[in-house]
């Protein structure tokens, strides 16, 4: 309960500059768990959901570090985002039909903004994975996101687009490499190459989240630094004068673009999809709030002392410091997530979007072939060795970025199902899906297959994961409206954001899950069109069954927030605009 007489400072909230720096890496305090008390089920802590013996430990929040040393998830999340919208999808779509559709990106990466911070709030008051989040209300949750994640991100197109770039910037592209028994083209060989650096590159580190981060953080800066010059060489400037009707123009589609793609660059306006839930645990593996005292993944190859994964997480009590560290966590976690990961990607995609409109307007080639086939030949030698440089760090960084989301996001979600129960290590279930997820990449790289349109291939899996998208939006919203206390919840302006952001992609994911069951499976009368009132008589149940659900979501979101506003007596919490 709150002491009155209690007056918090500064040094009661703030780290030190010495405290501060234990940050830098990643940071993790070892706790005495099962000694701990556990938090009742009361006002003021989290609710441990159907798990009856999922309830948290009590400790205090740490106290809040300096924003210059937790620089890091978003630096990973913003790599996973460079090669996939940043360079393919939106610079294609602005090309072939100009600015008309920048308001989309626009709202996509505002929308991600906060979609990406709701999905870090419970970690950072609990210590608790998005997924563990998930499990609380069904473990079918977890399990469905993991599925959706391997038909999204399972197919190596990022390591084949990015190849693609590598073998045209060496000159290798049209080479056959020629072997007994197989024939494989070069830049197919480069692509294996990639992938098996990316399988190295963890075993140079105890903690493998460490290597992620620098090498992301490297990567990231070599991409927006050569997008910098290129754009200031080529000189598109005239072009950015058009991006305010761009994004004045909210709402405009053309008639004649694929939904799938349309509908793939609004999820990789920023990461998408799967890669977005891997911000949980980025934050948690980094040691932000209550994420610090939960433990982190080590190699089991070359880690020392593993750390234990708990299986609850931590809460704190409600007392005037704790509640002032939260404040402090919560504006710091925006603060790195908006400098890094959202003016990153105005700034860099915007660049190469104007390189795109300037260079290659009006187009039908998209992605890779849209650079190298249009754009290269109008420039210098020179500049076009530096835009294929750009391309590849930006595919790479994603590449790069797909791999340790989805194998940390798997393994999490394996863990906790059943690894926990059966006595398996999380760092060897994340060791194991690394290199099965690589080994897949290699087979699928080596195959005579035609997969040498990489382009093509990312569409199905831009889709899905936009698709992806509205249901977890909508869980995350839930998670921190009714389980999380009133003090550490949203508030109305947030929850108004998650309400649009559902709406956002659910109106979306309609729209083409009824085309796809028109041209896939010849059900014409599921045939969805964006105006709604020209769709087919099955596209009206699509959409019915779209509004119900929002509509309880609104309904469901709202009343947990008054009814938790409205019970609070323990804590001064007034509800700010951006909380």
């Amino acid at each position: 309960m709150r002491d009155e007489g209690a007056e918090v400072t500064d040094d009661d909230v703030y780290a030190s500059e010495q405290e501060s720096a234990e940050y830098r890496g990643s940071s993790y305090v070892p706790t005495a768990y099962d000694n701990l008390d556990i938090a009742p089920e009361a006002e003021g802590y989290p609710e441990q959901g159907r798990d009856p013996d999922g309830g948290f430990r009590v400790l205090d929040l740490p106290k809040v570090p300096k924003l210059s040393t937790v620089i890091g998830p978003s630096t990973i999340m913003l790599g996973a985002s460079l090669g996939s919208g940043e360079t393919l999808f939106w610079p294609t779509l602005i090309a072939q039909h100009g600015w008309v559709l920048y308001w989309a990106f626009f709202v996509g990466v505002i929308t991600q903004f906060f979609i990406n911070t709701e999905i870090q709030r419970w970690t950072l008051a609990t210590g608790d994975s998005v997924f563990r989040a998930f499990e609380r209300v069904h473990r079918l949750w977890p399990l469905f996101f993991l599925g959706l994640g391997f038909v999204s991100l399972g197919w190596p197109g990022w390591a084949a687009s990015a190849a693609e770039v590598g073998a045209l910037t060496l000159g290798i592209d049209s080479m056959v490499v020629e072997a007994p028994g197989v024939t494989l083209e070069a830049w197919k060989l480069f692509g294996i190459v990639l992938m098996l650096l990316i399988w190295v590159s963890y075993q140079l580190t105890p903690l493998m989240y460490n290597i992620v981060e620098g090498i992301q953080m490297v990567l990231v800066s070599l991409s927006v630094l050569s997008a910098i010059v290129l754009f200031l060489t080529l000189g598109s400037f005239a072009e950015l004068s058009k991006i305010p009707g761009g994004i004045a123009g909210v709402g405009t589609i053309p008639p004649e673009r694929d939904v799938a793609v349309f509908f793939g660059g609004l999820a990789y306006a920023g990461a998408g999809g799967y890669l977005n839930l891997s911000q949980s645990l980025w934050v948690r593996e980094k040691g932000y709030g209550m994420g610090r005292y939960q433990g982190r993944v080590k190699n089991p190859v070359v880690g020392d002392d593993p750390e234990p994964v708990h299986r609850n997480g931590f809460s704190f009590p409600p007392t005037p410091v704790n509640v002032e560290r939260w404040r402090g966590w919560w504006r710091l976690a925006q603060w790195e997530h908006l400098l890094t990961f959202v003016v990153g990607l105005f700034i860099t995609a915007t660049m190469l979007m104007a390189l795109a409109a300037e260079y290659a307007l009006g187009t039908a080639q998209e992605g890779v072939t849209m650079w190298s086939t249009v754009v290269v030949p109008q420039v210098d030698p020179i500049l076009a060795t530096l835009l294929f440089v750009t391309l590849f760090f930006a595919l790479l960084t994603t590449e790069y970025g797909i791999v340790e989301s989805f194998v940390r996001n798997s393994a999490d979600i394996v863990y906790e199902l059943h690894g926990r129960r059966a006595g398996w290590s999380l760092p060897r279930i994340f060791w194991i899906l690394l290199t099965l997820f690589v080994l897949w990449g290699v087979l699928i790289l080596s195959l005579p297959i035609p997969i040498e349109q990489p382009f093509g291939l990312l569409v199905l899996a831009a889709a899905m994961s936009g698709v992806m998208m509205w249901p977890y939006t909508v869980l995350v919203l839930l998670i921190n409206t009714w389980r999380l206390p009133e003090h550490t919840q949203p508030g109305w302006l947030r929850i108004g954001m998650l309400w649009w952001a559902s709406s956002f992609f659910g109106y979306f994911s309609v729209i083409l899950i009824g085309q796809s069951l028109a041209s896939i499976f010849g059900l014409d009368g599921f045939t969805a069109r964006a105006d709604i009132v020209s769709s087919e008589p099955g596209a009206f149940v699509l959409f019915a069954v779209f509004i119900c659900v929002q509509a309880v979501v609104v309904v469901s979101s709202a009343r947990a927030k008054r009814r938790s506003t409205e019970a609070t007596d323990y804590i001064d919490s007034p509800d700010g605009l951006f909380r």
